[in-house]
């Protein structure tokens, strides 16, 4: 049997997503669980591999059970034996070729700005905080720069081990929501840390320290180097992984998020 689930965690107290020897991370966590429950090891597969402090909404995996179980052992059991800060959101037995990495079309993250005066303390590691005013408008003029399919290496950690820069982004907006600004960003795949370099160099755009060329002049570039910093991890989420219709996936929801699905995107 190949089982699909929806996962949603916060990557505020792992490594990331994939398996690290030195500490602790969200699919060491959820294979331990799965594992008790199937009475035999399991090894998923996700659709995309988050970075330490990175959280997820619409994460989806896939994993073999050699020996059946009702899918409510998934959903309801999984989530009485995971910490707090992972739970699945829905189980689903799917077709032997579906794959939650490969069978994937597009991923779609949002990024979180908390723009105020003062940092909040409840929200630390779920938002990213910017203090000076951001234009937003000038964001999203900028975005659209990034639209199609175009060479990132500008936007591409020096770890990344993609054998090609090259990713199709289909959509990108970035609008304002009371006092957060949001980054949000899908495309076929992306690369090492490829969303927070973008929004690195959006956020010199917003405080007016570029014009709004400068995400197309950076992009031109093609070099890493010649980029501006990387944001911080917090306030990165992967909220949805899209798949053919064949395989009627669940729709993912924004969770944590606290903000209305219905703010157009360019």
């Amino acid at each position: 049997m190949n089982i699909a689930l929806g996962v949603e965690y916060s990557g505020s107290n792992y490594c990331g997503w994939q398996r690290q020897s030195h500490s602790p991370s969200v699919q060491q966590n959820l294979e331990q669980v799965l594992s008790q429950i199937a009475n035999h090891p399991v090894s998923v597969f996700c659709a995309g591999r988050t970075d330490t402090g990175v959280h997820a909404t619409g994460q989806v995996v896939n994993f073999e059970l050699k020996s059946e179980r009702p899918l409510k052992a998934w959903f309801l059991g999984a989530n009485t034996l995971l910490p707090d800060d992972i739970s699945i959101t829905w189980a689903q037995q799917m077709p032997s070729d579906f794959h939650a990495r490969h069978s994937a079309f597009s991923r779609r993250y949002r990024y979180v700005i908390q723009n105020t005066r003062h940092r909040s303390a409840t929200l630390s590691g779920k938002v990213t905080w910017v203090r000076d005013k951001l234009d937003d408008s000038a964001m999203n003029l900028s975005a659209q720069a990034l639209l199609g399919e175009q060479n990132f290496a500008s936007f591409q950690a020096s770890s990344c081990q993609s054998p090609t820069p090259f990713r199709f982004v289909e959509k990108v907006g970035v609008f304002r929501w009371h006092d957060y600004v949001i980054v949000d960003i899908a495309a076929n795949a992306f690369l090492h840390h490829m969303v927070r370099n973008i929004v690195g160099t959006l956020l010199n755009v917003g405080t007016g320290k570029q014009s709004v060329d400068y995400v197309a002049e950076v992009l031109s570039r093609q070099d890493r180097t010649q980029a501006p910093e990387t944001a911080k991890p917090d306030g990165l989420y992967l909220v949805d992984v899209g798949y053919p219709d064949e395989f009627s996936v669940p729709e993912s929801s924004l969770g944590p998020l606290l903000l209305p699905d219905n703010l157009s995107t360019t």
